[in-house]
């Protein structure tokens, strides 16, 4: 036996090996219209199925209506139990694992909209009695179109006695909370939870002063010996570690229709000048680029959108 022969043997023998394990992994998703989906797992969230693929290798959805659910079992139990296999267990932790690490990233905040995995701050909100969640993107001495995890900023430098006035340009944000009680969702560093000032006191929520076309963050006086006398307006609110790196922030009281601003604190003395803003006001439009469960926008997005707030799914 030539060792050329031996080789594709011994490959012939492993991918028999591997198509006997995937079969015996594999089960279908029997649908009622005939077809089906081989799927290793799968689970139902509301009147959705979620099922991971192995054709794919990837989770995939389907409506729970479209499930032939007698036939699915009655396949199971004619084709029996599938053996046991170190390797096949060994996958299912590992898939586990990756699906705890996913959900703890991408949180679910409202039935069928998750947060994305690429961070930012989020603000949950209920228009005409349905949530939505919106994007809010930093603003400073213009808007600037930073998102996610790459955001900027500037800190106030306490190196003379100084007062300094913080003012956003503008009337109203772009995205109002319909609302008055909003959440909101921040992760906008590798570890949110844990930099530089404790969770709840490192991001607040300020009201907003308006001043012809101007909004009044706030002014701060500045000692030369490093003293900060803060004239923020600030809300009390309940910061909390809330999913992965996701900081959940909510105002202790109905906030009032007016002008708000996430703000970041830095440290004792020290605030990010660059904020995201957003307003409460129950008449406004609605936001543009919200994302909504069932929503059929599926990669159509304008400069300001946030992304799919759902990756990796495909809708049936």
């Amino acid at each position: 036996m030539t060792t050329r022969f031996r080789l594709m043997l011994l490959l012939l023998l492993f991918f028999a090996g591997a198509t006997l394990l995937w079969a015996q992994a594999a089960k279908r998703l029997i649908l009622k219209d005939g077809s089906y989906q081989t799927a290793s797992k799968w689970e139902v969230e509301g009147d959705r199925v979620r099922y991971y693929s192995t054709e794919r290798s990837e989770w995939e959805e389907v409506p729970n209506s479209l499930v032939d659910w007698p036939a699915t079992e009655k396949w199971e139990k004619e084709r029996g139990a599938a053996p046991s296999s170190p390797d096949l267990k060994e996958a299912e932790e590992e898939e586990k694992a990756d699906k705890a690490a996913m959900d703890a990233a991408t949180p679910l905040v409202a039935p069928g909209v998750r947060l994305p995995n690429s961070g930012g701050v989020f603000l949950l909100d209920t228009f005409e009695g349905k949530p939505e969640v919106a994007e809010l993107v930093q603003t400073g001495s213009e808007i600037n179109r930073q998102t996610g995890k790459n955001i900027l900023r500037a800190a106030i430098n306490p190196i003379s006695s100084t007062k300094q006035s913080i003012e956003l340009k503008g009337m109203h944000a772009r995205i109002q909370a319909h609302t008055d009680a909003p959440e909101l969702f921040v992760d906008i560093d590798e570890d949110t939870q844990a930099k530089r000032v404790d969770t709840q006191n490192r991001f607040r929520i300020v009201r907003l002063e308006q001043k012809k076309d101007l909004r009044v963050l706030g002014n701060m006086k500045i000692a030369i010996y490093g003293k900060v006398t803060q004239q923020q307006k600030f809300v009390e609110t309940r910061a909390e570690k809330f999913s992965g790196d996701w900081v959940k922030i909510v105002p202790l009281q109905p906030l009032e229709p007016g002008e708000y601003a996430v703000v970041e604190m830095l440290g004792p003395k020290e605030m990010n000048l660059y904020v995201w803003d957003f307003g409460v006001n129950p008449k406004a439009p609605e936001n543009p680029g919200a994302w909504k469960p069932d929503t059929t926008k599926e990669n159509a997005q304008d400069e300001y959108e946030s992304p799919v707030l759902k990756p990796g799914v495909k809708k049936k």
